[in-house]
Parts: structure tokens; sequence; C-alpha cells
């Protein structure tokens, strides 16, 4: 249960919700659960919560096409930027405050959902690895 509780925590912290998952994810540790399984549930959570945040963008933009809300020479440069800078940029969405918008930019940017899934991934288990490595050399 703790793991499934992780899991949806770190789910809604990615998303343009408000909260965190790096508490739980500590005191799980302190709990001694097992650390592989608490990264595999933070790290996947995180993951699908900013992918909502992804699709958000992705289809909130056909709605604000459809209602004359967004002109299209922004969405044509933030298309531009996002091909030549979401690699690099999408590294950040782990942080706080400017990580989610990121993650929505990407969607409406319609960057590549494939590439978009490793890059944050791999970002969001770093960040929880390095809370696990600190954790550790605190508690050892």
């Amino acid at each position: 249960m703790p793991y499934l509780s992780l899991f949806f925590t770190s789910f809604a912290a990615a998303t343009l919700l408000p909260g965190g998952s790096e508490a739980l994810f500590l005191y799980f540790l302190n709990e001694h659960y097992a650390p592989f399984w608490l990264l595999f549930f933070a790290t996947l959570g995180n993951t699908l919560g900013s992918f909502t945040n992804y699709l958000l963008g992705k289809y909130a933009l056909i709605f604000a096409q459809q209602q004359h809300y967004m002109q299209q020479k922004w969405i044509d440069k933030a298309t531009l930027l996002f091909e030549r800078y979401g690699f690099l940029a999408l590294w950040f969405s782990w942080t706080p405050i400017i990580g989610d918008p990121l993650t929505l930019v990407a969607g409406i940017a319609r960057y590549s959902w494939k590439k978009f899934i490793v890059i944050v991934a791999c970002a969001k288990l770093i960040r929880y690895a390095f809370l696990y490595a600190g954790f550790l050399a605190i508690t050892q």
C-alpha cells in the first residue's frame, strides 16, 4: 500500500496541481521500505503525471485553436523553440515551479512523445536517486 500511495502522490505532484512527493518518498525510506520499489513507483508516477501535462497541452491546443485563444504565430514559435531546445529543457522537468509548465509546453509544441517519455523518466529518476543518496549520506 505505501508504494501505491507514493505512486499517486508522485503522479499528482507532477501535474499542474500543487504538491510534492519528496517528503513521502523520504518517509518511506526512513520506514525501511524497499528503495528499489520506492524509486520505481515514485519515478513511474511522476513521469506519468508529466505525460498527463503533455497530453493536456497537446489537446488543449486543439481547443484553443478552435476558440481562437492562441494565434498560430505563437504556436509556431513555441514549436520552433521546442524543436531546438526541447531536449535540454525537458531535463529540467523535475524542478519545482518550471518543470510542470515545461511538460505542458512540450505537448503544445507537439514534441515527440517517445523522446519526451525517455528524457522525463530519466530526469525524474535522477532526482529521486539524488534524494535517496542524500538520505543514505545523512542516515549512515
